[in-house]
């Protein structure tokens, strides 16, 4: 176990170097990156004068090491919008960003394995059909889409819910504020009620058809047709060997989603006026905030890496057989 932690661990070190080269090299790719940092009405002095204080002047190798280093310090320059540090005005809009990936993930699990489950059991009935109907549309329907009809028919409609809005649910509680978080609550999760489905509404899709295979693949292998001859319950049967080991597959697709989903917010918190990182991002795309998307891009990157690699350890942890591949 102790060969494959260490060999997983040096894998994601250098997925990492990877990832910080290419943000390095894609701020460099579309030429002088000093015209990022300067205004418009910088005079051929200003930007000698910029390029020089901003290191742009040294060979391309040395810029990055110096790049490289004030990461690994937390230095990824200065927000030319917020007038502080890029990293830490990321870092103010994550809980945001961690409230409605963690509530969609949940949104997406909970209703994903009963679905899947149920299909898997009624295979061929009507009941399996309705779901695989369900997740083939849940599949086919894009975010932007579905967010703009949902904030139409529930919020402007019907009226039920509001279209746009945060309450603070986690930031409080990293402050250890326990009473303002409990207020907080009913109206947090009313706010995250339509963005956390149309964030998790395709990974519940694709999850309940991927539980729905594996659930159909482990019913017919011979431990399964052992347990019922020894007369356990078809409830047994289900919980105790089928869903325990059609879980193993789904545990990688699992981590994956929550990496993707944390990585995939930007067009629904534009859509429903999140103050979360996405939102961050697509303004400082727009405001030439270059400092603010880039790091931006590395945390993210760094903690999707992060999740793979909790991932592959816990599979490893399931299933011997992951450590000798």
């Amino acid at each position: 176990m102790l060969v494959y932690v260490l060999r997983r661990l040096s894998q994601s070190v250098a997925v990492l170097i990877g990832v910080t080269l290419i943000t390095f090299l894609a701020l460099h790719v579309g030429g002088d990156p000093t015209y990022l940092f300067v205004g418009e009405r910088a005079t051929p002095q200003d930007i000698e004068m910029a390029r020089q204080a901003l290191g742009f002047d040294k060979p391309l190798y040395v810029q990055y090491l110096n790049f490289a280093w004030k990461l690994v310090q937390g230095d990824m320059g200065q927000s030319l919008t917020y007038k502080s540090n890029a990293l830490g005005v990321v870092v103010e809009h994550l809980p945001a960003t961690i409230e409605l990936t963690m509530a969609a993930f949940a949104f997406a699990t909970i209703f994903a394995i009963p679905l899947g489950v149920f299909a898997a059991l009624k295979r061929g009935t009507g009941i399996d059909g309705a779901v695989m109907t369900f997740a083939m549309i849940g599949q086919s329907m894009p975010s932007f889409w579905l967010g703009i009809m949902m904030i139409i028919f529930f919020g402007l409609f019907l009226n039920w819910l509001p279209i746009s809005g945060h309450t603070p649910l986690l930031a409080p509680l990293l402050a250890g504020d326990l009473v303002t978080a409990i207020h907080n609550t009913p109206e947090a999760l009313v706010h995250l009620i339509m963005p956390a489905a149309t964030v998790g509404l395709f990974s519940l899709s694709r999850n309940a058809r991927l539980i729905r295979s594996s659930m159909l693949e482990v019913l017919g292998l011979d431990f399964v047709r052992t347990a019922r001859a020894k007369g356990q319950t078809e409830k047994g049967v289900v919980l105790n060997h089928a869903l325990r080991n059609a879980w193993l597959p789904v545990i990688t697709i699992l981590g994956l989603e929550f990496g993707f989903m944390l990585s995939g917010v930007v067009v629904v918190e534009t859509i429903f006026s999140w103050p979360g990182v996405g939102r961050l991002v697509f303004n400082a795309i727009g405001q030439r905030d270059i400092p603010v998307v880039q790091a931006a891009v590395v945390l993210f990157s760094f903690a999707f890496v992060a999740i793979n690699l909790c991932v592959d350890m816990l599979y490893a942890r399931l299933d011997p057989r992951v450590r000798l591949r």
